[in-house]
């Protein structure tokens, strides 16, 4: 009696391909960033509304707080509303949503800032993009989101 083979079929989907950005773009988006966004927001922190480095060092967690937290949400605004920050646009990458191609909702952009906060602050988040082929930091993992050349 010969047993016949049921042979399933499966429809497998195949993900675009995508050019990832790499590591150094990744890294001089970063570094424009910090110029462009990052430091005058610790120029007004520290000077206009703390009164100078004295009155910073009185109040270090309010101090981090009020630079992180307009930090977050001024880089969701410029990803929610073009896809890039200013490091970005230089060097023409854009965040995407991984599932679909298309950017990320702005509660996923503020997840990830978060994410990002933390990945910095351990360096573990950001170490993975030099252990991945695909460059991804912990923080484009948790929210399913990559940076990708346009």
């Amino acid at each position: 009696m010969k047993h016949k083979s049921k042979k399933k079929k499966t429809i497998s989907v195949a993900m675009p391909k995508r050019r990832y950005a790499t590591k150094l773009t990744k890294f001089k988006a970063f570094l424009i960033d910090n110029f462009m966004l990052l430091m005058p927001i610790i120029y007004i922190v520290f000077y206009l509304i703390m009164g100078g480095r004295s009155g910073f060092e009185e109040h270090k967690l309010y101090g981090w707080v009020a630079i992180f937290l307009p930090l977050i949400l001024l880089q969701a605004i410029f990803f929610y509303r073009g896809g890039q920050t200013p490091g970005y646009k230089a060097y023409n990458i854009k965040l995407i949503d991984e599932a679909t191609g298309e950017k990320p909702s702005f509660g996923i952009i503020l997840f990830r800032n978060f994410c990002a906060l933390l990945s910095f602050f351990t360096l573990f988040g950001w170490m993975m993009m030099f252990f991945r082929k695909d460059y991804k930091t912990l923080h484009d993992l948790l929210s399913n989101t990559a940076a990708v050349d346009i």
